[in-house]
């Protein structure tokens, strides 16, 4: 019945405040043979629908739950505006559906739309997370070695991007080891300066916890410098975003790090009290030694009583 009365309205209901989520149910919901009446209706409509505010979610769900013929059938009508999409508001979340639910063979058009853009898109607001679903759903070899390949050759770009530097997170949590090796070879050497950069600042804290030990030990002794005045680390324990850089060093490093760490901080932080520096770097610099020291607690034998 429901059906019935809804069916020749369905296009005008699809981009209504409301009336999106009744169509969204009868996808989810309806009849198998309702369902592919109402994905029917929405041919020749995908790409208006899609960068519509309502329609994109419809269109989303229509791409989760439909068969495979009518999935095929309707992303080949964003064929020839798929930079459009991503650059939307609303249709990039379909291009990101398209990605995550239709086969690799069937969304060539619009993967191959991104080689050579892969750098522009990262540093899109929208475009970094179509890439991020790329780099999460796309297994040809092809298409991971080019779209990489471009992420590599920018990456001390991408880190100090505030969309950029997800795409590289990304890649250093989910990548292959050599992928992560290859970021963290390229960052290396200019480790503190990214470190006090906000976006940056995010990555290094990536490549440590993700980095390998002979690759964090890399980036720990480039934080200790070549001195006894450690000045990287004295600079960072400062830095209004580097401290959070110690902090995951501690963190992540092993014991002996730990211990050595610590004890070249608790040096600077006895200097740093003589200074009028502002109160904020000594309460932040105590409250690395604190967390240090639980770390170091934590991981002691009990002390007999």
């Amino acid at each position: 019945m429901v059906y019935q009365e809804i069916m020749p309205h369905s296009l005008a209901l699809m981009t209504d405040v409301f009336g999106n989520y009744v169509v969204q149910k009868f996808f989810e919901h309806g009849l198998a043979s309702q369902r592919r009446e109402l994905a029917n209706k929405l041919l020749g409509h995908v790409l208006t629908l899609s960068l519509q505010m309502y329609g994109c979610r419809v269109i989303q769900k229509a791409i989760e739950v439909v068969d495979l013929d009518q999935k095929i059938e309707m992303v080949q009508e964003l064929d020839g505006n798929v930079m459009r999409c991503v650059r939307d508001q609303n249709g990039n979340h379909v291009i990101q559906k398209c990605i995550e639910c239709v086969p690799e063979d069937a969304i060539h058009f619009i993967v191959s739309t991104f080689f050579d853009q892969v750098v522009t898109l990262s540093t899109h607001p929208y475009g970094c997370r179509v890439i991020q679903r790329v780099l999460e759903h796309c297994k040809d070899p092809t298409t991971q070695q080019k779209v990489m390949d471009e992420i590599l050759g920018a990456v001390s770009m991408l880190a100090q991007d505030q969309y950029g530097n997800y795409v590289v997170q990304h890649v250093l949590e989910h990548g292959k080891p050599h992928e992560r090796s290859c970021i963290i070879k390229e960052l290396a050497g200019k480790i503190v300066q990214m470190s006090q950069q906000k976006f940056a600042s995010n990555v290094v804290e990536k490549c440590l916890t993700f980095g390998g030990p002979s690759e964090r030990q890399l980036l720990v002794s480039e934080m200790l410098g070549t001195t006894d005045e450690n000045e990287p680390l004295q600079a960072m324990m400062k830095d209004q975003f580097a401290n959070y850089v110690v902090q995951k060093v501690l963190e992540t490093c092993d014991d002996q790090q730990r211990e050595l760490i610590l004890s070249r901080i608790k040096v600077h932080l006895n200097a740093l009290k003589k200074y009028t520096y502002g109160k904020h770097i000594v309460t932040r610099v105590e409250k690395l030694v604190a967390a240090g020291e639980r770390r170091i607690a934590a991981q002691a034998p009990p002390q007999p009583a």
